[in-house]
């Protein structure tokens, strides 16, 4: 029996920030510990789920590396604590003796305060812990100053609902992200000049407390010796804790989270054309807002598949993980952004199915 309490990781930051780059290079260097993954991701197939499955995480067969991905595909955890997350908490506390640690990604919209809460509830308390409370930024995004999405995606959202103050919304957000954080990790930093480097780092340095450290990644490589092993024990801090959110209730103001402007639209096929499928997406995301595009595409005649990940217009491309014999394979892209039309989305990339 496992006597000491599983440490877990909540891994938080806004849509297309690298979160699951981040926890696949964490999965695929886990050095013999046994990891289990909890992901929440905003779409009707959780693309994030699927691409760490192809992970290592210390399981010796199929049957294990399954039963190590619990997905929450509801798009916004936080709001479902008692309804989806507990229930999966509950189901790794029995299986405690086989897990070492426990990564949970949340949604690009949630907020953490309400997981790290769920940790105090007295049949998780007994047996878990917050080890740490990972905040991701996008580099490039906070130093243009739109947090999570490029200027353009930002101003077209504004044009399209002036009801809607997203600037705001997405501010208060952030700010709540970095509120609980005990540890704070830039993405792209390859992306970033000198000059916007210090921007970056200055803006966060200004919001955060000295004992939050923050360091910059390029393409989520990190030691997760970095990561895993703070001890923060977030839980017990957490009501000490006020948030933007918690300041809204507090004045019974009539008040929305940011995530409900969002539209989230599931393209599936067989195989597709790889180049053409790049440029469809490109082509729709400049006339449409689009602030993510997350994929895995099965190519004619390719053993691997290829990950397709967007955020605003920038995209990459590459594969990972071989198909196996007895998988049927298939193409899903999750499209991530305001006023979608499901049938124009579709319509538009199947030109690319062969």
């Amino acid at each position: 029996m496992n006597l000491k309490k599983i440490p877990a990781t909540i891994v938080t930051g806004f849509l297309g920030s690298g979160k699951t780059t981040l926890l696949s290079n964490i999965l695929k260097n886990a050095q013999g510990k046994r990891i289990a993954v909890i992901v929440n991701e905003f779409g009707a197939v959780d693309i994030d789920a699927a691409l760490l499955k192809g992970c290592a995480l210390g399981c010796e067969d199929e049957q294990q590396l399954d039963e190590g991905i619990y997905e929450l595909a509801n798009g916004c955890i936080c709001c479902t604590v008692q309804e989806e997350f507990h229930p999966v908490m509950q189901k790794l506390v029995e299986r405690r003796k086989d897990i070492d640690h426990i990564l949970i990604e949340t949604s690009g919209l949630a907020l953490p305060k309400p997981l790290v809460q769920a940790f105090n509830w007295p049949d998780i308390k007994n047996y878990c812990t917050v080890d740490a409370v990972v905040t991701v930024v996008d580099g490039p995004a906070l130093a243009a100053g739109t947090f999570a999405i490029d200027p353009e995606a930002v101003a077209k959202q504004r044009v399209a609902d002036e009801n809607l103050d997203h600037e705001s919304s997405l501010q208060e957000l952030f700010d709540d992200q970095l509120s609980a954080a005990d540890l704070v990790v830039v993405s792209k930093s390859d992306l970033l000049s000198q000059s916007q480097s210090v921007e970056v780092e200055s803006i966060l340095h200004d919001q955060l407390p000295d004992i939050v450290k923050v360091i910059s990644v390029t393409a989520g490589k990190i030691d997760s010796r970095i990561l895993m092993g703070l001890d923060a024990a977030a839980e017990d801090r957490i009501e000490q804790l006020t948030t933007h959110h918690d300041r809204h209730h507090e004045h019974d103001e009539r008040h929305e989270h940011a995530h409900e402007a969002f539209d989230s639209v599931t393209f599936e096929a067989k195989n597709v054309d790889s180049e053409q499928l790049l440029e469809a997406l490109k082509t729709f995301v400049a006339q449409n807002t689009v602030y993510r595009v997350k994929g895995i595409l099965s190519l004619k005649g390719k053993p691997f598949r290829q990950v397709v990940q967007g955020v605003g217009n920038r995209f990459e491309v590459y594969f990972e993980n071989r198909w196996e014999d007895d998988e049927e394979r298939g193409t899903k892209v999750v499209l991530i952004g305001k006023n979608l039309d499901e049938r124009a989305v579709k319509s538009h990339l199947e030109a690319c199915i062969p």
